[in-house]
C-alpha cells in the first residue's frame, strides 16, 4: 500500500467476494482536465469519445477501470450514482451530470462467467476510495493475468502503481495489466515467442487487456492530455511484449489537476517513466 503525493485525489476498489474480477475508481477534483490514447485492437469502454480534444466537455469527475469486459462498464452507472449524490458533474437544464470515462478488461474466464461488476460494485468503489493506493489482486485486477499466450502457463497480473516527482511536479500511473504479452524488464532482445506460438486456428480473439489511467497535478488543456496518454502507450510498449496486439484493448487515460505549470514533454516523459514501472513491479510482486 502506498499513500498518493496527489491528495485531492482519491482511488477506491470493489473485489467479488469469489476472487473472480473487480472494479477500481478513482474519484478527481473539480476541474480535472483529461483525454485518452487506446491503441489496443479490442477495447471495451465507455463516454471515451467525450475525452477528445475537439469535443465540448472540458472537465470530467471521476476515472472507472473495471473488469468484466464490455458487461462491466454497467459499474459506472453506480459511479455516477455516487457522485450524482455529492453535487458533482456537468451542468445542464436537467440537472449536473457526472462525467465517468471508464476502461474494460477481460476477466470473464477466470471463474464463473456470470461474475462481472455491476452498478452496486461501482458505487462501493467510489464509496471505499482513499488517499492510499492499494496494489495487486484487487479491484479492476482481481483476475487479471498476463502471459495469456501461454495459456495455462499464465502468470498473476493484478493492480499496480508508481510515480515520478520533479520538483512539485507529480505523475502516476495506475495500470491493471491483463496482458496477452510478457513483462519484459529491459534487459535482453525483443522475444518473439508469443508471435511463433500463436495457433490456427486463432484463438485467443479479445480476451485481454492493459488498462490504466496517468494522474498528475500538470496544468494541462486536453491536447496535452492527449499527448500524455500517448506517453503512457510509450511506457507500455517498453514493459510488454508484444504490446497493442489486436485482441488486446490497451487503453489510457490521462487526468490532470492542473496546480503546476510545466512543459508537456516534461509531464509525457514521467508518465512514461512512472507506467513502465508500475507495469514491470507486476513481475516482482
Amino acid at each position: 500500500m502506498a499513500t498518493l503525493a496527489l491528495p485531492d485525489i482519491r482511488i477506491g476498489h470493489w473485489t467479488d467476494p469469489a476472487g473472480e474480477t473487480g472494479c477500481t475508481v478513482v474519484l478527481l477534483p473539480e476541474g480535472t482536465v483529461a483525454s485518452c490514447e487506446v491503441r489496443g485492437g479490442a477495447p471495451a469502454s465507455r463516454e471515451l469519445d467525450a475525452l477528445a480534444p475537439d469535443k465540448a466537455v472540458q472537465t470530467i469527475d471521476a476515472v472507472l477501470l473495471t473488469g468484466g469486459s464490455a458487461f462491466g462498464l454497467a459499474a459506472a452507472d453506480g459511479v455516477m450514482r455516487y457522485l450524482e449524490q455529492h453535487d458533482r458533474g456537468v451542468p445542464t437544464p436537467g440537472g449536473k451530470v457526472p462525467i465517468v470515462p471508464t476502461l474494460a478488461l477481460f476477466d470473464l474466464g477466470v471463474g464463473d462467467p456470470t461474475a462481472r461488476p455491476t452498478a452496486e460494485a461501482g458505487y462501493a468503489a467510489a464509496a471505499a476510495a482513499t488517499g492510499e493506493v492499494v496494489t495487486g489482486a484487487v479491484g479492476a485486477g482481481t483476475g487479471a493475468r498476463v502471459g495469456h499466450w501461454r495459456g495455462p502457463e499464465r502468470k498473476p497480473g493484478g493492480i499496480a502503481y508508481a510515480e515520478r516527482r520533479s520538483g512539485e511536479l507529480v505523475v502516476g500511473a495506475l495500470c491493471v495489466v491483463n496482458a496477452f504479452g510478457d513483462i519484459d524488464d529491459g534487459t535482453g532482445e525483443v522475444s518473439l515467442d508469443a508471435v511463433a506460438a500463436l495457433p490456427e486456428p486463432f484463438d485467443f480473439a479479445r480476451t485481454h487487456t492493459t488498462i490504466g489511467v496517468v494522474l498528475t497535478n500538470a496544468r494541462l488543456d486536453k491536447t496535452g492530455c492527449h499527448i500524455v496518454a500517448q506517453g503512457a502507450h510509450d511506457g507500455l510498449s517498453r514493459a510488454l511484449t508484444p504490446p497493442h496486439t489486436r485482441f488486446d484493448g490497451d487503453g489510457f487515460i490521462a487526468a490532470a489537476t492542473g496546480a503546476v505549470p510545466t512543459h508537456i514533454d516534461t509531464v509525457r516523459l514521467m508518465a512514461l517513466a512512472a507506467v513502465t514501472t508500475a507495469i514491470r513491479s507486476v513481475a516482482t510482486g
